[in-house]
Formats: C-alpha cells, sequence, structure tokens
C-alpha cells in the first residue's frame, strides 16, 4: 500500500513538472517590428502581476493556477521595448582600431591559461538576466526589460573581444576611477562610464569633438579647470579628466536627485533632461521621460546597465580578460619645461610607445610644463630612479633636434591631415560654416578645403569631415 502511494505521489510530481510553461521570451524570441508608447504600456500594466508568479498546471484541480512561492520580484517594465532601436549603431569602429594598434605593439594578447567560451547557441532567459541585474552590487537603480537584454546581448556576443579588452584594460583605469568615486563619495558603478562613453580609450574622440575617457567637450572640459592648449589637453589625462568628471556627476545629481537621470544628462546636457521631465508632466523615472529624450539618450542608461553586466558576469558567459604586455604601476612627476619624449625614451632607456601610452595628454610627443603650471608626466614605475637621476638634463638631450625643432615645426596645410583624430560632423538645420568652424576652432576654408566644397551651401545630414 505504503508504494502505491508513493508511486502516485511520484507520478503527480513529474506531471507538475513537465506542465511547467516556459513564460518568459527566449533569447531568439522575435521582436514586434513596430509598437507604439501605449501599446507597450499597456501590455506591460496588464501582464505586470503575472510576471511575479509562475505558472504551474495543478493535477488535483485540473486547471493552471499561479504558485505564490516561486514568484521572483519582477520589474513591472520588463517587457518594455523600443522596437526602432538598433543596437548596432553604438558600435565604434575606432575603438576596434586601436585595439588592433594595442594589438600589433604587444600591449594586449589573449589569455592563454583561459578557454573562451561562447554561449550563444545557449539562449538566456529573462529570468536569468533580471535576477543577475537585480544583484549587481549597485547603489544606482538598475532596471531590466527588452532593451537592457538587446544591449547585454550585443556586449556578450557582438563584442566580446572588446569586453575581453576593456577587462584588462580596466586594471589600470579603474583604480584610477574608484579612488576618485571614493574620495567624492560617489556610486563606484560609476567607474563604468567610460566603458560606453570611449571604450576606455583615452584618446577617442567623438563626432561632436568630445575627447578623453570621460568625452568632455571643449566648453565642458573648460569649465571644470581642464587645460586644454596646443601641447597639452587635459580631457585625455586619466587623472585630471576623472577628477573633473566627478565634479560634473556630482553637480548633475544635485540638480535632479536622480542617478539615473543624471547619467542620461552627462550625455545630452541637463537641459534636454529637464525638457524630458517636463513634457513628461514632472516625472523623475527615466522609463518614463524615454520617449521624451534624443535618440542617442534613451539608449545610455540601458547601455551603462548593459556595460555594469557584462564587466561584472563576464565569467558566466565565458569571456576571458585579454592580458596586457606592459607594466601596470606607474609614478607621477611634476615637470616644469618642455621634454620630447624621445629625449625621455633615450635618456632614461623607456620604451616610446609606454610614454605614449601613459601620457595621451600630451600633443605632438613634447611633455608640457611650465614654472606657472608644471605638467604630470606618468612613467613606468620601475624607471623611476633613472629618471629623477637625469630629470634635470634630459631636456638639453639633442635639443635642438628633437625639441626645438618640434616645437618649431610649420602648421600643417589646409589640405593635408592635421595631426590627431578626424572627426565627422553632421550637418543639422540652421547650419552654416561659419558656426561649425567657430565651434571646432578652424576656418571655412579648411573646412571647404577637406571636403572639397565648391560653394558654402549646406544640406541637412550632409557629413564633413572635420580634423
Amino acid at each position: 500500500m505504503k508504494k502505491a502511494i508513493l508511486l502516485v505521489l511520484c507520478c503527480l510530481s513529474l506531471l507538475n513538472v513537465q506542465a511547467r510553461l516556459p513564460f518568459f521570451k527566449s533569447k531568439t524570441s522575435k521582436v514586434p517590428e513596430a509598437a507604439s508608447e501605449n501599446t507597450l504600456a499597456k501590455d506591460t500594466a496588464t501582464l505586470a502581476d503575472t510576471l511575479t508568479s509562475e505558472l504551474l498546471w495543478s493535477p488535483l484541480t485540473d486547471s493552471m493556477e499561479l504558485v505564490p512561492e516561486l514568484a521572483i520580484e519582477t520589474d513591472s517594465s520588463i517587457l518594455f521595448n523600443d522596437p526602432q532601436l538598433n543596437p548596432f549603431d553604438y558600435i565604434d569602429t575606432n575603438i576596434d582600431s586601436l585595439y588592433y594598434q594595442w594589438l600589433c605593439n604587444g600591449l594586449l594578447g589573449p589569455d592563454t591559461t583561459c578557454i573562451d567560451r561562447d554561449d550563444e547557441d545557449d539562449p538566456i532567459a529573462d529570468r536569468v538576466y533580471q535576477e543577475r541585474v537585480a544583484n549587481l552590487p549597485n547603489i544606482i537603480p538598475a532596471t531590466y526589460n527588452q532593451i537592457v537584454r538587446r544591449f547585454i546581448e550585443l556586449y556578450i556576443y557582438q563584442r566580446r573581444q572588446q569586453v575581453s579588452n576593456m577587462l584588462a584594460i580596466g586594471e589600470y583605469y579603474f583604480p584610477i576611477f574608484e579612488q576618485a568615486l571614493e574620495e567624492n563619495g560617489l556610486p563606484l558603478e560609476l567607474k563604468y562610464l567610460p566603458v560606453i562613453e570611449s571604450g576606455l580609450n583615452p584618446n577617442a574622440v567623438s563626432r561632436a569633438g568630445a575627447a578623453g575617457l570621460w568625452q568632455f567637450i571643449y566648453s565642458t572640459g573648460k569649465v571644470y579647470g581642464l587645460q586644454i592648449n596646443s601641447l597639452t589637453d587635459e580631457r585625455r589625462d586619466p587623472v585630471k579628466s576623472t577628477q573633473a568628471a566627478m565634479r560634473y556627476l556630482k553637480a548633475l545629481y544635485e540638480m535632479f536627485g536622480d542617478w539615473n537621470l543624471a547619467i542620461a544628462a552627462y550625455n545630452c546636457g541637463p537641459g534636454n533632461v529637464r525638457k524630458a521631465v517636463a513634457r513628461s508632466g514632472g516625472s523623475r523615472d527615466f522609463w518614463k521621460i524615454y520617449y521624451h529624450l534624443p535618440r542617442e539618450t534613451r539608449s545610455y542608461v540601458p547601455l551603462f546597465i548593459a556595460a555594469n553586466y557584462a564587466m561584472t558576469y563576464h565569467e558566466a558567459h565565458g569571456i576571458c580578460p585579454a592580458q596586457l604586455g606592459y607594466r601596470l604601476i606607474a609614478d607621477t612627476f611634476m615637470i616644469q619645461q618642455n621634454m620630447h619624449f624621445q629625449q625621455i625614451a633615450d635618456v632614461c632607456h623607456v620604451p616610446l610607445e609606454s610614454l605614449r601610452q601613459l601620457n595621451p595628454h600630451f600633443r605632438n610627443n613634447i611633455a608640457h610644463g611650465t614654472a606657472d603650471k608644471p605638467g604630470i608626466l606618468y612613467l613606468p614605475a620601475e624607471y623611476t630612479p633613472t629618471f629623477i637621476t637625469y630629470q634635470d638634463s634630459i631636456a638639453n638631450y639633442k635639443r635642438q633636434e628633437l625639441l626645438t625643432a618640434n616645437l618649431n615645426k610649420a602648421p600643417a596645410k589646409a589640405g593635408n591631415r592635421a595631426e590627431g583624430e578626424a572627426i565627422v560632423y553632421r550637418v543639422r538645420s540652421g547650419d552654416n560654416l561659419y558656426d561649425i568652424g567657430r565651434k571646432y576652432h578652424v576656418t571655412v576654408k579648411q573646412i571647404k578645403t577637406w571636403n572639397n566644397l565648391k560653394s558654402d551651401m549646406l544640406r541637412i545630414g550632409q557629413r564633413l569631415i572635420i580634423y
């Protein structure tokens, strides 16, 4: 009799397990091609309660019933999506070219002790993503929905190598960010902002002319005390730019009282966020003002959440950090005279590429400093004793050949590519060559020469190359 009862119970349990319904959409589920904001909101509202429990078949009542014991906390916006969003628009080919250059110079390489495992053929349920996002060690609220999922999968599938490289480069930059965040009492997860801003590339320049790890535009960099001149651009200085970013982020948070809105304002400016809040009826919820924000900014917060996820859970997806080919420990020197990188390299036997790598804020390979405003030179720690010994004589080594000649170089002709990065500017309504030239500190003649323009007429959407 006991055996018969046990057999019946086992059968009932088996039926119960087999009847479990797959509730969440799989990775391969199709997203509707078009959906209105109202439709998405309605779908979210009607299904929100159901999402908090799991549907199981009850053999005793021969019906479906909710089982609260298996419920997980589910954000009501889990179904929120933007069908017109294309995550591939946010792939920066300049970042890839930088990594390729580092590979060629032996600065990055694969970790031969780690086996990269791509799990793209094994779809991950929304439940797994949602629980991991909820368990991020963050103060800043991290919502999971279908937009966030699409950016997570952009990182862990299409951009695996970029994540691998950023994990390695982050070993140098993240301690700098974390120390500054700690000193200013800001959430440590903000260290991932440069991941989406610049891909941890201090030489990155955006189409709008923003530069450096934290992507400061010229005017904002000046407001926050960064030195920008012909020899130095402190927007590219990892320490100076980080200190400026801390002040800016703190000001944005004090302005909005919400970190997601502060992060959005970092991307599009506080004015655009204030307009979005007003148009939404005063809401301070990023997802409720989503459609009132500029298109690029709509993706900024979900991209930030996805970067947090990818950098935190990379091991769960078999992504191996790359190996750095240079020393991570650097010493800081205040210099009060100009020195060409080649002078330092020859006298102190420092690899020239290491000087360029550690000092992206110095233009034209010249370390710049004066008695009134000393410059900051970063040097691999193992060369510190040699530099201290010969510091006073470095500037005199082949001075005419290496330093004076480079300082007195004639400016490049208007038709030639200038030293530095080219940016692509897309013409907007009301633009003219004079205003564009003023914005980027170039002449109308230069813009016309670089782009083979025969007249001053521009059309909306036209792309201009500016050096």
